[in-house]
């Protein structure tokens, strides 16, 4: 297939039969919640700072889990040596942080605020809230484990996709399907972990500011099953967390995890993805990438290469022997540095396999070395499969070959670096080799700019968990129950089928469901026949618009409101002056509607009055030729400053007035 270019379109999806890929996904949404104090200490939440007042270093290595076991994943954490430093400012970190002290008693705001979640999502809850920890070994958290618990599980919520399996890829557009239900399989209410800082080679740098802030974690089923429901999914999910108005906003507030498959295929997780309009171009190049990479597992079937059957030999590169004129390996001959390659039989072309638009099965590779065995500096290997971003100068081509004894159908591939980095990154060059022989490995990756992804670490299992002896369990009365329950807000369904009954449009209901102005907007609707879709305008777009221009329009109270739309109710305003005067009076907390707008000049005219303005203005003289260019511009002067003169009766008049070869 043609790459597509992730420059000009990052939120394209590939055109594929996703019903035949099989393709299917759920979401983990990670969402910090709205406290004042951290989870399991009394430091402030949401206090951010790159004030350094100390500084710590730990190294992590994995502990058993229950039965006797290591995690796969802390075990690969374990092979990177990392040297992780904790950058400390005291105002919003203590010794329960650096795992000096025991936790103190759990939030319980925290724990009534993901109850109330729960409860959103039609979860069960739990009779008791039990903390584990869960292991992790990258260094985010001092402790090397994260406290989390579950409060709810086995919930559901209504979906309506408009981008139904039978859609097909990226063709015929979209249609609307039945409602069904998306399944919950658990919310949990755990720790924050730290802002990563830099992440260079061995040591690794973060802060400690928004380690331990409460956040809800909302895990769905597998049963989104087109890149477009992803994203559909996702925005749900998100306009249920805010209408509680308990979950913080802004960046870094919210990070999702996306979880995809196909027929054949295993589990893959895409961490920590930003924003939910990337979601399905990065589902899309998963599906495509497991897809590549199950043809890929058939063709070394075809040649008869399997897991145990992979045949190589090591060969050290040293300055005596071979000359190389390629940049990174000159300059690593240069330093001292250890240069190794490694030959591999039958598997000539491979390397070249794309398995993501414009990225190859060398990638996979590159990818693996670069985490795992700390081998950063780009391109970190070079091989002799054909040309490209890894490929060796001609004459270093055929030295290299000389020199392992390679022949036709054989591969080179060539490290560099430290020697017992080295060493690692040949291993994980084997290991992902040998993987390719079974299909998809199930690990973690990072989301990159244009869609594609690459390695981040090995996907955790089941055995990185354990119970947390410091913490008791939580008790869940029937009582705190029934008192959360009681005060549930509408969930956003609801709201929007009440909206979109006004008259509203989708767009403009979509918007309204989840502002704050929501109880405001049926207030003034409930007070006045005014149109649902001009309340709304105000409301929202009006709102957004003084914002930009450095207002306050928060501090505008609900009866200044209310008088506004008394105002226009009665035609003591026009609509036009509308956003002039939401600016105006965001900057001037006390002044009042009326006052502003007579010192504006935006109260309206009488239709003899402006008559002869509108008259006055048929005869100024403008460049354009067009007679609809030159009706925009004459509203435009007689909008100056607004209000005064209807828009619409003006548009009719001049309307008229084209038809009657007046303009």
């Amino acid at each position: 297939m043609t790459p597509d270019d992730p420059a000009n379109n990052p939120y394209r999806i590939l055109d594929l039969d996703y019903q035949a890929l099989g393709f299917r996904c759920g979401l983990e949404v990670h969402h910090q919640i709205l406290t004042e104090r951290k989870l399991f200490c009394h430091c402030p939440a949401g206090l951010y700072s790159t004030k350094v007042d100390a500084e710590v270093m730990r190294h992590m290595r994995p502990t058993l889990s229950e039965l006797g076991e290591y995690d796969p994943c802390a075990l690969m954490e374990f092979k990177t040596k990392k040297e992780i430093v904790y950058l400390l400012n005291k105002e919003s970190v203590c010794t329960y942080e650096m795992d000096d002290t025991p936790p103190f008693p759990i939030d319980q705001k925290a724990v009534d605020i993901a109850l109330e979640i729960a409860m959103l999502f039609g979860c069960q809850i739990v009779g008791e809230a039990h903390i584990a920890r869960k292991q992790y070994l990258d260094g985010s958290i001092p402790t090397g484990f994260q406290r989390t618990t579950l409060v709810g599980v086995s919930g559901s919520i209504p979906f309506t996709s408009h981008f139904p399996p039978a859609s097909g890829g990226t063709k015929g557009g979209s249609t609307t399907a039945p409602e069904r239900q998306i399944g919950i399989i658990q919310l949990g209410l755990e720790e924050d972990a730290c802002r990563e800082v830099s992440d260079m080679r061995h040591e690794v740098q973060f802060r400690t500011d928004r380690l331990g802030m409460p956040l809800i974690e909302v895990v769905t089923e597998s049963v989104l099953h087109h890149p477009y429901e992803v994203a559909e999914a996702g925005k749900l999910i998100s306009q249920i967390l805010r209408s509680t108005g308990k979950v913080r906003r802004g960046i870094g507030s919210v990070r999702q995890d996306v979880n995809v498959s196909v027929t054949g295929g295993t589990r893959v997780e895409i961490k920590g993805v930003p924003r939910i309009p990337l979601f399905p171009r990065l589902v899309s190049i998963e599906a495509y990438r497991q897809k590549r990479l199950l043809d890929l597992r058939d063709e070394l079937k075809r040649r008869g290469i399997t897991e145990t059957s992979l045949e190589f030999s090591i060969h050290e590169m040293p300055a005596e022997r071979i000359h190389f004129r390629t940049p990174k390996l000159a300059s690593a001959l240069e330093r001292g540095m250890r240069i190794a390659a490694v030959r591999i039989p039958g598997i000539q072309g491979l390397l070249h396999w794309e398995v993501q638009p414009g990225r190859t099965f060398a990638h996979e590779i590159a990818g693996r070395v670069r985490v795992i065995a700390c081998l950063d500096e780009m391109p970190n290997l070079f091989h002799t499969d054909t040309d490209g971003e890894f490929s060796l100068f001609p004459e270093e081509q055929t030295a290299v070959r000389v020199m392992t004894g390679a022949k036709n159908g054989d591969v080179v591939i060539i490290l560099w670096g430290p020697d017992e980095d080295v060493t690692t990154g040949i291993n994980e060059v084997l290991a992902r080799i040998r993987e390719a022989t079974q299909g998809v490995p199930s690990e973690t990756r990072q989301a990159r700019k244009g869609g594609w992804t690459d390695f981040e670490r090995l996907l955790p299992g089941p055995n990185r968990m354990y119970p947390d002896t410091d913490t008791p369990p939580t008790i869940v009365t029937p009582e705190r129950v029934k008192r959360i329950r009681d005060s549930l807000p509408e969930p956003p369904w609801s709201r929007r089928e009440r909206l979109r009954g006004t008259g509203l449009s989708d767009a403009l209901a979509d918007q309204m469901l989840l502002s704050p102005f929501f109880d405001l907007f049926w207030n003034i609707r409930n007070e006045t026949k005014l149109s649902a879709n001009r309340i709304a305008r105000v409301l929202i777009q009006d709102i957004r618009a003084a914002r930009r221009h450095g207002g306050h329009p928060d501090r505008i109270t609900d009866d200044a409101w209310r008088k506004l739309f008394a105002h226009l109710q009665c035609g003591e305003l026009n609509w036009e002056a509308v956003p002039q005067l939401v600016r105006i009076r965001s900057r001037r907390s006390g002044a009042d509607w009326m006052s502003i707008a007579t010192k504006q000049q935006m109260l309206p005219l009488a239709e003899n009055d402006w008559q002869p303005i509108v008259d006055s203005a048929l005869n100024l003289q403008t460049r354009t030729k067009f007679k609809e260019s030159r009706i925009r511009w004459l509203m435009g002067q007689l909008q100056r400053p607004p209000g005064r003169i209807p828009a619409q009766r003006v548009a009719e008049l001049l309307a008229q007035k084209v038809r009657d070869n007046h303009v």
